[in-house]
């Protein structure tokens, strides 16, 4: 695909604080893009930097080869979502649509056939001659969408419209956001806290902590391939385990068991590695029989604290060796009970381990080597 944006070396400092540290990605064209991390992060503030709400303070912003870096944002021809819908609730819904036609003089003869087209697209019709406070959250929600579509934008620019709403009209206003991204086409950028929401709708995810970028991807390459440790334990849910054990000679014991770090001269100089397992990757025998091979298997000896019950599996949470865990098993009508003694195993080829020094993978250091 061909880029349509491009951020090259792009930081962004408020008084004496970097918001955004030079960062440099692209946007392809066509695609779904999602911003995550955690409150403060720099999602936010990238949104306003693409929009023009906010001026770089380094680097530049070029849209097909173009540098936009200092387009006023009605000149950039972008439309923002934001999570506060923003509508005027004296006008109608067909005025809060076409309020930024009206805006820009553009001919009231377009006017019709664009307000029929984006009302078709998102099942507004009846709602036209409506007003705002007589709407529900996900008919709001769509109104704003109706809004930005109809300036026909070169890109969307979404910062968490779904965090308003309840979980389903979430999961609602989600499908209706994807069913629209698969018609129109349009370069996304889509920010958001939940990373869950981000797994189920990105093309890529870009992951951000304090104003830098952390690693950037497809979905499943974050999950099973993160770059570094807070990718790790951002990315997937339930969150990975993740233990902090001490390394020889590029050798971590996990209990009694000897693992050996991935054969580099880094590996081999540290004293600590963070070792992470997915819950999911956990089997417990005292439910069924591990279908593994016992020799590419780490066992480890627990004993239950407490479970929580998710619907269709139970959420384990227990003491081992290495430190407290939290495992997947089937609900199969057997409750886990507190205080029961079970026997965990987890499959070398579903660890990670990340360097104690710079928190670092060290498959991909030793594949990158």
């Amino acid at each position: 695909m061909m880029s349509s944006l491009r951020l090259e070396n792009i930081s962004k400092q408020f008084e004496g604080s970097m918001a955004v540290n030079n960062l440099s990605l692209e946007i392809a064209d066509g695609e779904f893009l999602v911003l995550v991390g955690p409150s403060g992060c720099g999602k936010s503030t990238l949104l306003r930097l693409l929009a023009g709400l906010e001026q770089v303070t380094e680097g530049r912003i070029l849209q097909a080869g173009t540098d936009i870096t200092a387009l006023e944002p009605r000149e950039r021809n972008f439309s923002m979502i934001f999570q506060n819908y923003a509508l005027f609730p004296h006008m109608t819904v067909e005025q809060n649509i076409t309020f930024g036609m009206r805006m820009r003089n553009e001919p009231k003869s377009k006017h019709r056939a664009r307000v029929d087209r984006v009302a078709d697209l998102l099942q507004l019709g009846e709602l036209l001659n409506r007003k705002p406070g007589k709407l529900s959250g996900g008919q709001r929600q769509r109104v704003a969408m109706a809004r930005a579509i109809v300036r026909d934008p070169k890109l969307f620019l979404m910062d968490e419209p779904l965090s308003n709403l309840d979980a389903r009209l979430r999961t609602e206003v989600r499908d209706g956001i994807m069913t629209l991204h698969q018609q129109l086409k349009t370069s996304t950028v889509y920010v958001t806290h939940d990373q869950m929401e981000a797994m189920t709708m990105a093309d890529r995810i870009a992951v951000l902590n304090k104003g830098h970028l952390q690693q950037i991807g497809a979905p499943q390459t974050l999950y099973a391939h993160p770059a570094n440790l807070f990718v790790a334990g951002f990315i997937g849910t339930p969150a990975m385990n993740i233990f902090k054990l001490p390394c020889r000679d590029g050798v971590v014991m996990v209990g009694n068991q000897a693992v050996n770090l991935p054969d580099t001269a880094h590996a081999r100089q540290l004293t600590e590695v963070y070792l992470g397992i997915r819950p999911e990757h956990i089997d417990d025998s005292s439910a069924y029989r591990d279908p593994g091979n016992p020799g590419e298997r780490l066992h480890l000896e627990a004993s239950l604290t407490y479970c929580e019950l998710l619907g269709a599996d139970y959420l384990n949470h227990a003491q081992s060796p290495l430190g407290a865990l939290r495992y997947l098993r089937e609900n199969r009508g057997n409750a886990p009970q507190a205080n029961q003694q079970v026997s965990l195993s987890f499959s070398l080829h579903d660890i990670h381990l990340f360097s104690g020094q710079n928190q670092q993978n060290l498959h991909r250091e030793s594949q990158n080597a």
